[in-house]
């Protein structure tokens, strides 16, 4: 494959537009007829591109409607080089290295073409293509009909013409780039799908490429990745922000969304063939999930917790797990600023019974917030937050962490758990989800709390026994309650929800909402998207919560080796020998090591034998190898 010629057609493959729609757009500007015409234009170049019509009969047809003029083909010319297809722009090595192996053949016209072919390095020569015919005002009046390209079957005559002893290679979006495989000028043909999909032409195609990264990686050459984005499949479940899908495909990656979660063995079915998992909340990702996942590299919980994950198996498997920790932080602390608020004065309540048209505008039961006692359960990312806000109204903060933590402001570390109940007139949890914390708030806790004291639940369902909270509020001991989260919560929006909750005096309960703001799901999604293609694009694993943490800049003049592996004596020095066998010079080699794995990245020269990195697979200990360039 090394030796082919690659032969390129130029509109919708080497650039994003077609020749003769951007001339309309320029020649019919104010023209009251412009619409009709621009339609006509298009529906001639599809009709012309699936193979419906003769390609000289449109090319004529459509320049007969146009009242194009040199100056029209200039204006293009000048700005043709800001229309180059995403994935040619970022490739542009692979022409400038390879200028004996580039030929562009096409129906479009030269003055159009040849700032591309410069811009390539693809010389004039190699330049296949028509030339427009002018009269003495300088206005089109068609093309060389001498020409082959200017008929139908052109490509594959001019092409002949070359005389092209090495396999040839067509890449095109066209029928007529079809009908060059056709007629025996090329030994394989690639339907170039990154700008526009016409059935009948990746029918007749020996492969399907949606970007130039595809087809230099399916014909073993050196691209931009050594493995094409495009191919990699990313499934994104629990209605995740657009924002990540976006990123994410503008980074050239193949995404596919799902509205709700996916139950364990709805996910094994779907998971096959996927790269990367997005989930938040709801979607467990258990040992069985992972075990189904045959390429599964990373999964990414769209969220504060992963406890939805098993991430032991993860690790197990060679998977990175990512989370965004802080994204949704500020959200979360707002509402529960704002349940607190509505609980000390009794808020739903009234507007209950104003709702069922009584009014009672007694102040009994009514407190304000300042000067009350807030407890805080579990300092972290949104306790602190929680209590740096809290103070600011003028309440008093207490906190209990099992993890020592530093106090803001004037807030004050209580030595235990019982001790905070008992002074607390408002505790709020922010714990996080390990089975050690089921039920950390029992009938016996409540029963530590001050009378009258409020309860607040952001953190996890199975944190407060449920029961025993609906007895302590029932007989008055706890003065209020709010819960974001349960032990049983609806898979969907459209099921049914019940709790022993429902119908308590001063109990609001809400719909696990505390990151759910706009502005905290749009900075999740950035986040998470952010931290999966550090990972994919370079092997960083900062913020991943379940392999060793390493920050790593770009890849650069080098090709990038990962390695993840069992944390288990001698797989370095393996490792190493390995790569001297291979011949590979290393230009920077990281180790990091937890517990139970380790992942090592050497960054190598790129001259070396491909083939010789398969004995990298086989070093004992090893969960994943992946290499990056």
């Amino acid at each position: 494959m090394a030796d082919a010629t690659y032969v390129f057609d130029f509109d919708s493959t080497l650039v994003r537009i077609e020749t003769l729609e951007a001339l309309a757009d320029l020649a019919l500007a104010g023209s009251p007829d412009a619409e009709a015409v621009r339609a006509e234009i298009g529906r001639l170049t599809d009709q012309a591109m699936a193979g419906e019509i003769d390609f000289g009969e449109a090319l004529r047809r459509r320049l007969a409607l146009l009242p194009l003029t040199r100056e029209h083909v200039r204006t293009l010319a000048d700005r043709i080089l800001d229309e180059g297809t995403p994935s040619v722009r970022k490739n542009l090595a692979f022409f400038r290295d390879n200028p004996g192996r580039i030929v562009i053949v096409s129906g479009g016209f030269r003055e159009i073409i040849a700032p591309v072919a410069e811009r390539l390095g693809v010389g004039p020569e190699r330049v296949l293509c028509n030339d427009l015919l002018y009269d003495a005002e300088d206005r089109v009046t068609g093309v060389d009909e001498a020409n082959p390209l200017s008929r139908a079957g052109g490509k594959a005559e001019a092409l002949k013409a070359l005389d092209l002893t090495a396999p040839v290679v067509m890449v095109g979006d066209g029928w007529t780039d079809a009908e060059v495989k056709q007629a025996g000028a090329a030994d394989r043909f690639y339907a170039f799908t990154e700008i526009v999909r016409r059935p009948p032409v990746v029918a007749a195609a020996d492969a399907e490429v949606r970007s130039l990264d595809e087809l230099l990686h399916i014909e073993g050459l050196t691209g931009r990745w050594s493995y094409p984005r495009s191919r990699m499949r990313m499934l994104l479940l629990e209605n995740i922000h657009p924002a990540a899908v976006e990123r994410l495909e503008t980074a050239g990656y193949q995404v596919e969304t799902v509205k709700g979660a996916l139950g364990e063995d709805a996910l094994i079915e779907r998971i096959k063939g996927v790269h990367v998992l997005g989930v938040r909340s709801k979607t467990q990702v258990s040992a069985r999930v992972l075990d189904a996942a045959d390429k599964l590299m990373a999964v990414a919980a769209f969220c504060i917790g992963t406890n939805q994950i098993d991430l032991d198996a993860a690790a197990e498997r060679g998977v990175a797990v990512f989370n965004a920790p802080y994204s949704n932080t500020r959200s979360v602390v707002e509402l529960a600023v704002g349940l607190t608020i509505a609980l000390l004065r009794d808020v739903t309540d009234k507007s209950a019974a104003m709702h069922r048209g009584e009014w009672n505008k007694s102040a009994t039961g009514s407190r304000e917030l300042r000067g009350k006692t807030l407890g805080i359960v579990g300092y972290g990312a949104i306790g602190s937050q929680l209590s740096v806000l809290a103070e600011a109204l003028g309440m008093r903060v207490i906190f209990h962490d099992l993890t020592e933590r530093l106090a803001l402001g004037n807030a004050r570390r209580m030595p235990s758990l019982e001790a905070l109940l008992a002074e607390s007139d408002v505790v709020s949890l922010h714990v996080d989800g390990r089975s050690d914390n089921t039920a950390l708030i029992g009938a016996a806790q409540l029963s530590r709390m001050k009378p009258g004291a409020l309860l607040l639940n952001l953190s996890r369902g199975h944190v407060v026994d449920i029961g025993a909270l609906a007895q302590a509020l029932g007989a008055g001991r706890i003065g209020g309650a709010a819960l974001d989260v349960f032990p049983d919560e609806p898979a969907t929006n459209a099921d049914p929800f019940d709790s022993p909750l429902r119908g308590l005096k001063n109990v609001i309960l809400t719909p696990h909402i505390g990151g759910s703001t706009e502005e905290a799901q749009e900075a999740i999604a950035e986040f998470a998207a952010e931290r999966l293609l550090g990972y994919l694009n370079r092997g960083d694993t900062t913020f991943c919560v379940n392999l060793p943490n390493v920050q790593l800049a770009e890849v650069s003049g080098a090709h990038r080796i990962l390695h993840i592996h069992r944390n288990q004596p001698g797989v370095l020095a393996e490792l190493n020998r390995a790569l001297a066998a291979a011949g590979l010079n290393i230009l920077g080699q990281h180790l990091k090591t937890d517990e139970r794995t380790g992942y090592v990245i050497t960054d190598v020269d790129r001259d070396y034998d491909p083939a010789a990195l398969r004995a990298l697979r086989s070093v004992a200990g090893t969960l994943r190898f992946r290499m990056l360039h």
